[in-house]
């Protein structure tokens, strides 16, 4: 009896390590994860895991969030070490990360070199305010962002969104909504090897290489970036990924427009930057009035064909961007003011689309309606951008001087809400040229036309302000400003970030930019609340527990007591 039952507690002992043995050695060569979370926060999109499965050689990464910080940025910190560990679960050792505290050292000249260096390395330093243990409050200097090096290559990281519309909280979670997008997009872009390419249009009066040459900067960290004036060859757009066209002023020839036609209909992308209306800023700024005149550069029936029309009229918003005025009286020294200026509207971004989702407002100078047209079930249409609700629309012809600065508007006119600025179109399209004679725009070649488009996309914008930067001569050559700052305000408006986004929208097809459609839900504790109720929260953690556990002995002392005696 005693043998059989030693016997079967071996053989129990013997089953039971072979289960264990079993499921470790199951465990650790299969990837498994259960994400339990609402908003699905661990779970990664399938362009991470094919871009992470894909590498070839170990990714550095330093992360400059270490030390003492506010609670919000510990939240992001912990966020960040689960997204890396996440990210070592499939790519292996080919990530490697690490925390770093710039503030570390008690030196402050070494401090202050260590700043420098981030910040000259493409990091945006950040001034918060945190309290301390005493109640007061203390400044600190933060670099939320990451150091990514990959073989010779290094590109930073700035994960802090910071729209100044929001909330610090709300930027926070945004923030955070983000980081596996930020993170991914930056891999891609230092892994890259064959970059697409895109071709800035010239020849009809677009805007140039120096007033386009900020997003240029930023669009050539991605992708190869050529300037190319349509001639004579039919085919060729042939290379390109995707083409801009930005600002035109002359008239496009039929031939031009075949051949951007054709471009489409083989799968091209057009990202379109169409103004229907001509007006000097110049002039303005000068103290002349200026005549609000029709630009009409051809393209009208183009664009309508496609599905959308830009019409020749004019946006005025109370929530706009302000210009300086001068205030002081006739003769005096000039005395500059801001003063806003309803022709400048402050876009507002749809938060369903991944191109604008948490984008600061867009600023644009003199931007017109569009309206979709045509009922093609084989096109998806979506507004991107709009005015606010608080806009009107103005046709022209129209006569534009600073005089109307000192005119109070009268917010009972301003009933025309949310204007269609810029549209996305994504399907298949039809030519414009569908049974029209084509031999005189093909040079006599053989051509294979197409009358119906390949699955493709474009992005309609009514203002080449949008793309535009400010371009300044000095003594030692030409300085371009950062696309979207305004100078008066010393704001930088989401411009570039919009157009980044639209240009990866167009080209990308690996879903990279759908993850900026993630969104966790904002569980914000009441701080108010908080310091009213710490205490007593306090007492309850860490005194409750105590009570519980004395209770418990003095229940089982005395029960044993009962029965033992």
């Amino acid at each position: 009896m005693k043998k059989s039952l030693k016997k079967q507690n071996i053989i129990q002992l013997i089953v039971a390590l072979a289960i264990v043995m079993l499921v470790n050695y199951i465990s650790s060569n299969t990837y498994f994860r259960l994400d339990l979370t609402a908003d699905k926060r661990y779970t990664l999109s399938d362009a991470t895991h094919e871009i992470l499965d894909s590498l070839e050689d170990v990714i550095y990464i330093e992360i400059y969030l270490d030390g003492e910080m506010p609670i919000g940025f510990q939240r992001m910190q912990k966020s960040i070490h689960e997204l890396m560990d996440e990210f070592r679960v499939i790519a292996g050792n080919n990530i490697q990360f690490q925390f770093v505290n710039p503030s570390q050292s008690s030196d402050q000249s070494k401090r202050n070199a260590i700043y420098q260096d981030l910040y000259e390395r493409g990091l945006d330093p950040t001034n918060v305010k945190d309290r301390d243990e005493e109640g007061g409050l203390a400044e600190k200097i933060l670099f939320p962002g990451a150091i990514m090096t990959f073989q010779e290559k290094e590109t930073p990281i700035n994960l802090l969104v910071n729209n100044p519309t929001l909330s610090a909280d709300e930027n926070l979670n945004n923030s955070i909504q983000s980081l596996e997008y930020m993170f991914i997009d930056a891999i891609r872009k230092i892994t890259t090897k064959q970059r697409q390419r895109i071709a800035f249009i010239e020849g009809q009066g677009e805007l140039d290489e120096f007033y386009t040459g900020d997003i240029t900067n930023a669009l050539n960290e991605y992708y190869d970036i050529d300037r190319v004036t349509i001639k004579d060859y039919v085919n060729i757009l042939n290379p390109y990924d995707a083409i801009i066209i930005a600002g035109p002023t002359e008239q496009y020839t039929e031939k031009s427009k075949f051949i951007i036609d054709q471009y489409m209909m083989n799968g091209g992308k057009v990202l379109w930057f169409i103004e229907s209306v001509k007006i000097s800023m110049d002039s303005i700024s000068n103290g002349q009035a200026s005549f609000a005149l029709i630009n009409d550069v051809n393209l009208n029936d183009q664009l309508f064909k496609y599905g959308v029309r830009v019409n020749p009229n004019v946006i005025e918003d109370i929530q706009c961007a302000v210009i300086p005025i001068n205030t002081a009286i006739a003769g005096a020294q000039a005395k500059f003011a801001p003063a806003p200026w309803l022709y400048f509207p402050l876009l507002v971004s749809s938060n369903n689309n991944p191109i604008t989702k948490n984008l600061n407002m867009i600023k644009s100078e003199f931007p017109s309606v569009i309206d979709f047209v045509g009922d093609s079930q084989e096109v998806k249409k979506e507004v991107i951008l709009s005015s606010s609700y608080n806009s009107k629309v103005l046709n022209v012809p129209l006569l534009v001087s600073l005089a109307q600065v000192r005119e109070m508007p009268d917010p009972q006119t301003f009933n025309s809400p949310n204007n269609p600025v810029a549209v996305s179109l994504e399907g298949i399209f039809e030519s414009v040229f569908q049974n029209r004679i084509i031999k005189d725009y093909t040079s006599g070649l053989e051509f294979d036309f197409k009358d119906r488009s390949e699955p493709t996309k474009m992005i309609v914008v009514s203002d080449a302000d949008i793309i535009r930067n400010d371009v300044k001569q000095r003594a030692d050559g030409i300085f371009i400003s950062p696309l979207g700052y305004d100078r008066f305000t010393k704001q930088t408006y989401g411009n570039k970030a919009f157009v980044m986004n639209a240009v990866h929208y167009l080209i990308d097809e690996s879903g990279i930019l759908d993850m900026r459609s993630r969104e966790f839900k904002l569980r914000i504790l009441d701080k108010q609340k908080v310091l009213k109720e710490k205490v007593r929260w306090q007492l309850i953690n860490t005194v409750l527990p105590i009570v519980f556990i004395l209770i418990f002995a003095i229940v089982i002392a005395y029960l044993r007591k009962r029965k033992y005696t």
